[in-house]
């Protein structure tokens, strides 16, 4: 992460909670783990072995720069002792309505509470409604991802905007 580039406007803190009803790959199930890739950035988390319902609760950091507001790229893999790791499914999420609660665009209230809520549709990879909220003086998005390119797989996660000063 380059933190000295003065273009950097925060971090994005992505906990990457858990999978819910992953594709089963393999005879003796799969051993998922996710790569999340945000320009020329690329993250990845642990292996859990043979679930199809992990639980990660791991946090991964990306920098975010100033208007380059890409969609971040979520990768499910599932690990192969004896050859490439297969890809099985993936998804992407805009953080636009993220940053635009973040810069007062949407009007964000003093207290603890939802800001906005963004709801699935064709252009996005939600499952269900996602809530934009503040929790303890920071700006938290709450979604699950269906993802894409496999015959069932979601994956929970919550983002959290973290402002960066120089």
């Amino acid at each position: 992460m380059d933190m000295e580039n003065n273009n950097m406007e925060g971090l994005l803190r992505l906990e990457i909670l858990r999978g819910i009803n992953l594709a089963k790959r393999g005879i003796r199930g799969s051993d998922p783990y996710v790569v999340v890739r945000h320009g020329d950035q690329k993250l990845k988390s642990r292996v859990v072995k043979k679930n199809m319902n992990p639980e990660w609760n791991e946090q991964l950091t990306l920098a975010i720069h100033r208007d380059s507001y890409i969609p971040v790229k979520l990768e499910r893999y599932d690990r192969d002792r004896f050859s490439r790791d297969s890809k099985i499914g993936n998804a992407e999420f805009g953080i636009e309505e993220l940053v635009a609660c973040r810069n007062g665009v949407v009007e964000v209230p003093s207290n603890e509470g939802t800001v906005n809520k963004v709801m699935p549709n064709q252009d996005n990879c939600l499952a269900r409604e996602s809530s934009i909220f503040w929790e303890n003086g920071n700006l938290v998005q709450h979604m699950f991802l269906r993802l894409k390119n496999v015959e069932c797989s979601e994956v929970e996660l919550r983002l959290r905007w973290i402002d960066v000063t120089y």
